[in-house]
């Protein structure tokens, strides 16, 4: 899932999940789902229960785009979850929307998934062998008919066996919200990759969430993240933990500090504020060069960009102003729309620009063609020089862990030096944080982090067949 004007990783999807009974579930689903735009913008759902049936609803297009006043009223129950997606495994199509729902011996389960198995081929294969139909092409739909397959009763224990058994055979990263009839339930891999956390609402009610920020949004109160190879679940009684089945070592995705997450959550113990701040500290240091304003390439820049200012002591400014009410570039599928929504979405603010010797802090570069045009577009406003600064190390691997970035081949670092690519995007000078610098601003164990796009180290083998498809379980 990489994007942003064409550049920057895509970022998967977002979960959120919700029990509250007496509550107004769907429309706390759509506000939890809502804070977690960023992470995609083809596709949104929200699934509720009232104990007894299930109401699904989901659509292309934006949260806002998919549901109106009269859809919300429509859905009412104890617990609901929601989804928005962008495709990693699977076409961009109403049928690959998210929640996917499998009505099982015990009855339904939905399930929303962030993250991409890496086995889905192969476990979808033996179970068409079995003569199981599907109706999408996307992984999620496997891991729900595994679970519900092996869903033996409606107890606590009967889900948390039936997590257990499904998270034996997938091998990838996931972190999945889910719900049967009277139960929520939240799932995290074993490597714990992708971020999931919980919340609790007023007194009797929780709340499952990619991010922070989404429990800030609906007044719920940070509880815990859920951890890795961890299933918990949540019914009248309260929350259910489990004992995790984890890993030897963790696989948090670095780039969630990157770019994936949104400032004003904390991911994996830490702010993501914070740490970009630090990032863009250390980048001042690493590279440093005279000029006379620093500023962001907005939004994801931003944060970086105020500490390269503070480490350097050049004033930080506005150069770039943001069209608020564009998709997210990095987050579109098709590579010549990103092109034209750069100028869409960003506009140079001349009368800053003019003359000045300017310094533009990036979260990275993917491809460098959104980066080339973003110093044009300082160039023709009048900056005399234009220094460009990554807060992350050359991005030179693809993900195979639920961030779309392309193959190695498209990615401008997999081919290219840092000398050849400042040419390439016309910079006057160009500098990368080190992969050693970023681990020090996140603040975490080296071995407990995935940097397996900037250095190559998978946490997971990749196998050579999968090196990957995205329509893979089209063919």
């Amino acid at each position: 899932m990489f994007n942003e004007i064409a550049e920057s990783p895509h970022c998967e999807c977002g979960v959120f999940g919700v029990y509250a009974p007496g509550e107004d579930v769907s429309r706390l689903a759509y506000f939890g789902i809502f804070a977690l735009q960023h992470r995609g913008q083809e596709s949104a759902g929200i699934a509720v229960s009232d104990r007894t049936r299930f109401q699904l609803h989901r659509d292309m297009g934006l949260v806002s785009q998919v549901f109106d006043e009269d859809t919300l009223s429509a859905m009412s129950g104890d617990l609901a979850i929601a989804h928005n997606r962008y495709s990693t495994t699977g076409s961009s199509t109403l049928c690959n929307a998210q929640p996917v729902v499998e009505e099982g011996p015990s009855g339904p389960v939905a399930l929303g998934h962030n993250g991409n198995l890496i086995n889905a081929t192969i476990l979808r294969r033996k179970l068409e062998e079995a003569e199981t139909q599907f109706n999408s092409t996307i992984d999620s739909e496997v891991m729900v008919k595994l679970l519900a397959q092996n869903l033996s009763g409606e107890g606590v224990d009967n889900l948390q066996s039936a997590a257990a058994a499904m998270m034996y055979e997938c091998n990838g990263a996931y972190s999945l919200v889910g719900m049967t009839r009277d139960k929520l339930f939240g799932i995290r891999d074993p490597f714990g990759f992708r971020p999931l956390c919980i919340g609790r609402l007023n007194s009797k009610g929780y709340v499952l969430a990619s991010e922070t920020c989404a429990l800030n949004v609906v007044g719920a109160q940070f509880v815990r993240e859920v951890l890795p190879g961890e299933v918990v679940v949540i019914d009248e009684f309260g929350l259910h933990e489990s004992a995790p089945q984890e890993a030897d070592s963790h696989g948090f995705c670095i780039f969630e500090f990157v770019y994936l997450a949104r400032p004003d959550s904390n991911i994996f113990g830490r702010s993501v504020h914070q740490t970009r701040r630090r990032m863009g500290n250390l980048l001042a240091q690493e590279h440093p060069v005279e000029a006379d304003m620093v500023i962001p390439v907005p939004d994801t820049g931003t944060s970086a960009a105020i500490g390269y200012a503070e480490a350097s002591r050049i004033p930080y400014g506005e150069g770039l102003i943001k069209n608020r009410y564009i998709h997210r570039t990095f987050i579109q599928p098709d590579q010549r729309m990103r092109d034209l929504g750069v100028k869409m979405k960003l506009s140079p603010l001349r009368e800053s620009l003019a003359g000045k010797r300017i310094v533009v802090v990036e979260d990275s570069i993917v491809r460098g063609t959104t980066t080339r045009n973003i110093i044009g577009l300082l160039r023709d406003a009048g900056a005399r020089e234009v220094h460009f600064r990554i807060s992350s190390p050359p991005y030179a691997w693809p993900c195979f862990y639920g961030i779309d970035t392309g193959t190695r081949d498209e990615l401008i670092a997999g081919a290219r030096s840092v000398e050849e690519i400042g040419e390439f995007i016309d910079a006057d000078s160009l500098g990368y944080l080190s992969l050693e610098n970023l681990t020090k601003a996140v603040d975490l164990p080296k071995k407990h982090l995935c940097r397996a796009c900037f250095d190559g180290k998978y946490p997971i083998p990749i196998p050579k067949h999968i090196q990957m498809d995205k329509y893979a379980l089209e063919k």
